[in-house]
């Protein structure tokens, strides 16, 4: 590099608190200030949507790709963004990838495939400004056709880097959106980005992309088989030499029940007691019986069938019958949403739900719980088991991806791990762990070391950070560059 740090442009469609819709933004947020504490020059490159100028002010305009201007801005840790400013397709009112009634964009694949396109620009020799990445690397479809432009149509390229964040996501559209976006026409191949007859972004990354990451070491076998490969399972067995799973962290700043402004008490693994104090008042807040022997569980997250929603409406009665306490807050499906209002109807004072999103109330929910649940069919990596066993909140939990990865297991005859697992996807295996957890939870030594466990591991974002500084150096070498 010429004596100069490693450059890395991060190529998404979500950057927290900017704009965030689930974890792909507080990815593209915390890892980029731990990839410069470990001495490489990051910038993160993002739609200009209508919703970030109030938080970026006046951001000038830098140069100009593709006839959108390029503009130039802070993220609030201190790293650069460049915006890619296309009025016609970000300068609406509406989330990142729906209008306000929930309906997919029409033209979202002209709004991410433009997007691509000019991240890929500024990562070739076409590039108009002066700072040049030596590494593209792209999160989830919307970036997927970065990659392919790279490697079939722009000069002396920026080697790639794709990670899936969730594979299920794959931005795919009618085969004539090839034309629409001037796409070379032999990309469209079994070998390319062609899937199934129509054009696939997330498949025409992980083709082109020079390497390939996900979440957590554990996903990254699953998605290679049939079950949860999505349809590309043959793709990604094929280039499993390339595919490295790496667990995602958390930004322990923010969540750390020791100097957490949003929670009632602060606490640590030394001085657990203040935790009673904030489940008092979590009950408080959503309107449960003030006791605090109950054992209060709780579910943050999307209200969806991939998060096994259901499979805590299926043992929600068993749960209140044997003394628990739930409380849920997330929306998503809303036959889902309907049922758990339901739950909350028959059993007022022991089940409450609160459809929708607050961050702080996350924060008070981690806090204030005794149990966590997670019974995901599918979790790539998932955070709330992060952060629940750094607040002191052993987690229920089926073992998959980063659950299985991030989770140590409590063995059912002692009390040693951080948190309870269970196999099958089904009501019955869910039910079987919380009752292991409310067995340990009932002998209060015991569950004291479940939850000292869990505050003691270390989910910061630095130990992943020299995993993918390691990951661009050997592709960097592998491209024929000084690293």
């Amino acid at each position: 590099m010429n004596g100069r740090s490693l450059r890395v442009l991060f190529v998404a469609s979500e950057c927290a608190p900017w704009v965030k819709t689930g974890g792909l933004a507080d990815v593209v947020a915390a890892l980029p200030p731990a990839l410069v504490t470990a001495g490489l020059d990051v910038r993160v490159c993002l739609p200009y949507y209508r919703s970030l100028r109030p938080e970026v002010g006046e951001a000038p305009p830098v140069a100009t790709v593709v006839g959108a201007l390029v503009r130039k801005a802070r993220l609030p840790s201190g790293i650069i963004a460049y915006l890619i400013d296309a009025p016609w397709l970000f300068g609406r009112d509406g989330g990142p990838y729906q209008d306000a009634d929930g309906s997919d964009w029409p033209d979202n694949a002209q709004r991410f495939g433009l997007f691509a396109r000019a991240a890929a620009i500024l990562a070739s020799d076409e590039t108009p400004l002066l700072w040049r990445p030596d590494v593209f690397h792209g999160h989830d479809w919307q970036a997927g056709l970065g990659p392919l432009w790279l490697k079939t149509s722009l000069p002396k390229p920026a080697p790639s880097i794709m990670t899936i964040h969730n594979l299920a996501f794959q931005g795919v559209f009618p085969a004539q959106t090839m034309e629409a976006l001037r796409l070379p026409p032999e990309v469209f191949a079994v070998e390319g980005a062609e899937f199934y007859g129509r054009l696939s972004f997330l498949k025409a990354g992980l083709h082109y992309a020079d390497m390939l990451t996900t979440v957590s070491p554990t996903y990254a076998q699953e998605i290679q088989g049939e079950a949860w490969g999505c349809g590309l399972h043959g793709l990604l067995t094929r280039r499993r030499a390339d595919l490295t799973g790496i667990v995602n962290g958390i930004d322990d700043r923010v969540w750390d029940p020791a100097t957490d402004p949003l929670i009632a008490a602060r606490y640590d693994r030394d001085h657990l007691a203040e935790k009673a104090v904030n489940k008092a008042s979590l009950q408080r807040r959503f309107d449960l019986a003030l006791d605090p022997a109950r054992p209060l569980f709780a579910m943050v997250g999307r209200l969806t069938w991939q998060k096994g929603v259901d499979l805590i409406a299926e043992v929600a009665d068993r749960l209140v019958r044997a003394g628990g306490q739930l409380v849920v807050l997330g929306t998503g499906e809303r036959s889902l949403e309907d049922v758990l209002r339901g739950l909350t109807h028959r059993h007022r004072g022991a089940v409450s739900v609160r459809i929708g999103f607050d961050e702080a109330l996350a924060h008070e929910i981690e806090a204030g719980a005794d149990i966590f649940l997670m019974p995901s069919r599918f979790e790539p990596c998932g955070l709330n088991q992060m952060y629940s066993q750094r607040y002191g909140t052993p987690p229920v939990a089926r073992a998959t991806g980063g659950l299985a990865d991030t989770i140590d297991g409590v063995d059912p005859e002692g009390c040693e791990g951080s948190g309870f697992l269970f196999d099958e996807p089904m009501g019955t295996a869910l039910w079987a762990a919380i009752e292991r957890a409310l067995g340990a939870y009932r002998t209060p030594t015991c569950w004291r070391r479940i939850m000292v466990s869990g505050m003691r591991k270390d989910f910061s974002w630095a130990a992943s950070a020299e995993r993918y500084r390691t990951l661009y150096e050997g592709l960097i070498r592998d491209a024929g560059r000084p690293a």
